[in-house]
């Protein structure tokens, strides 16, 4: 099923070859076809990750692809055409997409192609163009919230708070219940924090000595786990303030890997996109006001502007605004 005319061609951001941002370059491209289990989705604006950086340069290319490769996991989006196939989302439904798995193309383009899948209506509550830098991020937090298994009540210390996936991770904790101490970066990352419900927001560039002292006021028996978004010497500290047998969960890729130590747990996680995970994540976003934090939009023409900017310190996200 088709809703109206869909032109044979695009405007995209696509490379031949991987290297840094220059590699990335503006053409006309076709349309990429729908198969039975896919949609077509005419895109609104995609997230800039570094995920996007290692597609590319080569490190983590869709199985499948072919160059010229148009990057971009995350989008959001009108659906245009829909597999015959497909029922968890129809033609005319705002949608948003977290795939890594998506050999015709990703979301640095006009019109991209998916599995349906991974693609669920956009949440209210959501504003539709901010939706396209959330979806990544936002699965990521929700498997490593399930990896610590906590109960509520329970403490949690999130570390890079204010980051693309941390300060997404401090609304899902609070929607389960969580007392969550975040650990963000400079005074605006705090701010952001404590405005998104963190009941205690510290400053993980300040004394470490008077960080850890604050935390335990705040929670003198200890945290019960902690969700790492980075690494470090910063990270091995905070464990200090961890019950006996805490936990420490941290996602694939973050570098230096936390260790294991005595009383100290470690587990690595994945985000996950599929239809549940994707329902869950929705029912917790609609349990109140939600916020995915842009910190700079980028039109399309502008994409390696943005790959250069994801270099440098921001609190949220990044936005490639597409339509």
């Amino acid at each position: 099923m088709v809703d109206g005319d869909v032109p044979e061609r695009m405007q995209a951001a696509a490379l031949d070859e991987f290297g840094g941002p220059e590699v990335i370059t503006l053409r006309k491209l076709p349309i990429p076809q729908v198969a039975d289990d896919e949609v077509l989705i005419k895109v609104w604006s995609a997230g800039v990750g570094v995920w996007d950086v290692y597609e590319r340069e080569g490190a983590l290319v869709p199985e499948g692809s072919a160059l010229p490769i148009v990057p971009g996991s995350d989008g959001a989006g009108t659906v245009i055409a829909a597999g015959s196939t497909v029922t968890n989302v129809g033609v005319g439904d705002l949608v948003y997409v977290s795939a890594t798995t998506r050999p015709k193309g990703g979301f640095y383009a006009e019109y991209a192609s998916v599995k349906a899948e991974y693609a669920a209506k956009v949440p209210d509550g959501v504003p539709p163009e901010h939706a396209g830098a959330m979806p990544t991020d936002a699965l990521t937090a929700l498997a490593g919230l399930d990896a610590l298994s906590l109960s509520a009540g329970d403490w949690l210390l999130i570390f890079g708070a204010s980051g693309g996936q941390g300060h997404l991770a401090v609304q899902l904790a609070k929607r389960q219940g969580l007392n969550v101490i975040a650990v963000a970066s400079g005074t605006d990352g705090v701010a952001l924090v404590t405005r998104l419900g963190a009941d205690v927001s510290v400053d993980g560039h300040g004394d470490m000595t008077d960080v850890l002292a604050r935390i335990r006021d705040t929670a003198p028996g200890g945290v019960n786990a902690i969700l790492a978004m980075a690494g470090g010497a910063t990270l091995d500290r905070l464990t200090e303030a961890l019950t006996d047998g805490g936990v420490v969960a941290f996602a694939h890729g973050v570098r230096p890997e936390p260790q294991e130590r005595p009383g100290v747990t470690v587990r690595a996680y994945d985000g996950e996109s599929s239809p549940r995970q994707l329902q869950r994540l929705n029912e917790l976003i609609e349990a109140g006001p939600f916020v995915v934090h842009v910190a700079e939009k980028f039109p399309l023409g502008k994409v390696r502007d943005a790959h250069q900017r994801l270099q440098t310190s921001f609190a949220g996200k990044l936005l490639l605004t597409v339509a």
